[in-house]
């Protein structure tokens, strides 16, 4: 007993000093911190000047486009830094080291993908120098930032390069076009389906009116991009100016210097996600006795595997660097799993040059310019609903689309034995799916098919499309209410655009309604599912918050119907599990929908019209005490308009604030009501348009006093 009692007294001993010793290894092989004065000093090449109005919304001008570059990196740094901070640990694959274990596998994907290795072999050859400068000055405007406010600076950030901004786009596009749900799939295909809610998808609504449209000859614009509230692509409002012609207002995520939709003075856009055939998953064939050898053309080749080294925060201060192989096929990067080895090809794999078509989309003054920057056909995915002064408006299923060998379908797993099933080039960029102009007046997208993008007579035919592009054939309510709204009006007014916008009611020929009947066809057999289905009946539709017969619709619609693919329950099974929420947390199956649906902000905890799919777009996350709680969907919206002399007029709301993280800030929940009431604040995007507005105008670095510009 005295042996084991020493041995353990020794044990106790040793561990602190075992403990400081693994501590001061993992610090040493880390690099050495830089000197912040340096940043501080480099600075000083940048003039740029930040004025916010009474929103908090952040006007960054500057002489010169690097200026202003740097001004917002320095005004989105001052409301949300640490998302930004984490947006750029994750994109070097280094969040784990903040974050812990759980970020390790985004780490890993960093490998995987080959961001670095596409960025440190293309950075300067794919970029031009102008497009480079923006980048630095931009992530100059971050080290500025940090070294100013090293409280809030996670060790191992700096110095952030404009390598590491370009690595943002190209390690965040593959999840815009499904690249999640195709990990899932493969990493987990054993999982029994999940019988909660799917995770709110990333969506959007967008329209554009043309004056042949319009009730009073306006040219009209719909930007209503359907994101998480917060995180690494929640939105952040800003209007940019500069001398050299790079003047915008819109929606940024963190760690993107770009306008990424919205407006400048002459046209704008907005951005929808879709997921056509961009990704091709290749199941390979390993050698029995050697499972670093796959077999392609009836040979045996060996992967080429290179090193993951993970650092991982343990806890407190101790982290180790965890080290795991990355193999590559002939056909892309491998991954090892239970059901087999697969390999990943996709859209834009290995490029860098996203920056390049946003920033001559910025910078574009008319439609003609506009469409030489989208033929950079850098961008991946996601579609375009365009709209400028002189009448244009369009609608472009946008895509890089690989040009798949005779025969493949680019959406269904291919043998990986077979080398003639591998694409190798992209489709011209004229061959994307595009409405230019059409007679009906107007083009929309919300997430829908892209044969439904405007009025009978002007569709895209799919005879005109190779089905290995593997454009979507679904619809949903959204689209379906653009239909019965915007597409059934034939000259929409500035009113009933803002208003069938924020419309609640789902369509009689949506999956929700369809299910309402199915309900109403059940045999009831006991009281519970009588007076549920006497509440079914009296719906009207709407997801409005006085409405007493959604929560049981649509607590039953969530439950039972997927955002894509098959019903994760019964009809009855999500009927009865709504019927036994709503009488445990609310005492009635009837309550309102404002008691159910709420947006929580700080001290605010309100009611919220819309829902899942309704055009006015809200996603709730199920709470302990039964209410949802409104994280993703609608967020920034803008209505921007043309009238007929071409003149500019927009509008915005944020489902927040400009502070979006800042707690402390007046700005931190400011719009929240407005954006509750289906209300907007003016977007006050001249000089003259902001004069007498501005509650704060400072450079970057300097003390924020009010003052009059």
């Amino acid at each position: 007993m005295r042996v084991w009692a020493r041995r353990l007294g020794l044990t106790l001993a040793v561990l602190p000093l075992f403990f400081t010793v693994v501590v001061a290894w993992e610090q040493w092989q880390q690099p050495p911190e830089p000197d912040r004065q340096l940043f501080i000093e480099r600075a000083k090449a940048y003039q740029a000047r930040i004025q916010r109005d009474e929103f908090g919304v952040p006007h960054v001008s500057g002489a010169r486009d690097v200026d202003v570059a740097y001004g917002l990196a320095w005004a989105h740094a001052e409301d949300d830094f640490s998302t930004i901070r984490d947006v750029l640990m994750a994109t070097r694959g280094q969040l784990a080291s903040v974050k812990g274990p759980s970020a390790a596998p985004t780490d890993y994907l960093v490998h995987l993908f080959g961001v670095w290795e596409a960025v440190d072999a293309r950075y300067e050859t794919d970029l031009p120098q102008d497009v480079r400068a923006v980048l630095q000055a931009y992530a100059n405007g971050i080290n500025h930032y940090a070294a100013t406010h090293p409280e809030v600076a996670q060790r191992g950030l700096l110095p952030v390069r404009g390598q590491d901004i370009a690595a943002g786009f190209v390690f965040k596009s593959p999840f815009f076009f499904g690249m999640e749900d195709v990990l899932k799939r493969l990493t987990a295909p054993a999982a029994p389906p999940s019988k909660e809610p799917p995770a709110p998808p990333k969506g959007s609504n967008g329209i554009a009116v043309a004056p042949s449209r319009s009730a009073d000859g306006a040219t009209r614009l719909l930007v209503n991009s359907h994101q998480p509230y917060t995180g690494a692509v929640a939105w952040y409002e800003a209007v940019l100016e500069s001398g050299e012609g790079w003047h915008v207002a819109g929606g940024f995520f963190p760690g993107a210097p770009f306008m990424l939709h919205g407006h400048n003075e002459h046209l704008g856009w907005a951005h929808t996600v879709n997921k056509p055939g961009l990704i091709n998953v290749y199941k390979l064939t390993i050698k029995p006795d050697d499972p670093m050898q796959y077999q392609v053309d009836g040979q045996w080749r060996r992967f080429e595997v290179t090193d993951a080294a993970l650092r991982v925060r343990l806890f407190g201060p101790l982290a180790w660097t965890f080290h795991r192989p990355v193999l590559h096929s002939v056909h892309g990067p491998v991954l090892q799993t239970d059901s087999g080895t697969y390999a990943l090809r996709w859209a834009g794999m290995g490029e860098v040059d996203q920056p390049l078509q946003y920033f001559r989309e910025n910078k574009a003054r008319d439609l003609k310019e506009w469409k030489a920057a989208l033929a950079i056909n850098a961008v991946p995915s996601l579609n375009y609903i365009y709209a400028d002064q002189q009448g244009h408006i369009g609608f472009v299923y946008n895509g890089k689309y690989p040009d798949q060998p005779a025969g493949v379908d680019g959406n269904v797993d291919q043998p990986g034995d077979r080398s003639d099933v591998v694409w190798h080039k992209y489709l011209p960029a004229s061959r994307v799916p595009q409405i230019w102009d059409p007679a009906s007046g107007f083009v929309y997208n919300s997430n829908n098919t892209p044969f439904k993008a405007t009025g009978e007579g002007d569709q895209l035919q799919p005879a005109d499309f190779p089905p290995s592009m593997g454009l979507e054939t679904q619809t949903n309510n959204r689209a379906l209410r653009v239909e019965e709204t915007y597409g059934a009006d034939r000259a929409i007014t500035a009113e009933a655009f803002e208003r069938y916008k924020f419309d609640l009611r789902y369509s009689e020929r949506s999956e929700t309604v369809k299910l309402v009947a199915e309900l109403l066809a059940i045999d009831a057999k006991d009281d519970d599912m009588r007076a549920a289905q006497a509440i079914l009946k009296r719906w009207n539709r709407s997801a409005d918050q006085a409405n007493r017969e959604a929560p049981l619709v649509l607590l039953t619609a969530y439950k039972v119907l997927a955002y894509r693919g098959p019903r994760l329950t019964s009809p009855e099974a999500g009927l009865r599990e709504a019927i036994a929420n709503l009488k445990r947390h609310f005492g009635r199956l009837d309550p309102t929908w404002g008691e159910v649906n709420r947006i929580q902000r700080g001290k605010l905890d309100l009611g919220i019209d819309g829902a899942r799919d309704t055009y006015r777009s809200v996603w709730g996350e199920p709470q302990p005490d039964g209410r949802l709680k409104a994280s993703a969907g609608d967020t920034l919206i803008m209505f921007v308009e043309w009238d007929k002399q071409g003149r500019l007029t927009s509008r915005s709301v944020h489902q927040f604030g400009s502070a979006t993280l800042d707690e402390r800030s007046p700005h931190y929940a400011d719009q929240t009501p407005l954006f509750v009431a289906m209300k907007t604040k003016p977007v006050r995007f001249t000089q003259e348009q902001l004069a007498g507005h501005v509650t704060k105008d400072y450079a970057p670095g300097e003390r924020q006093n009010p003052r009059t510009p």
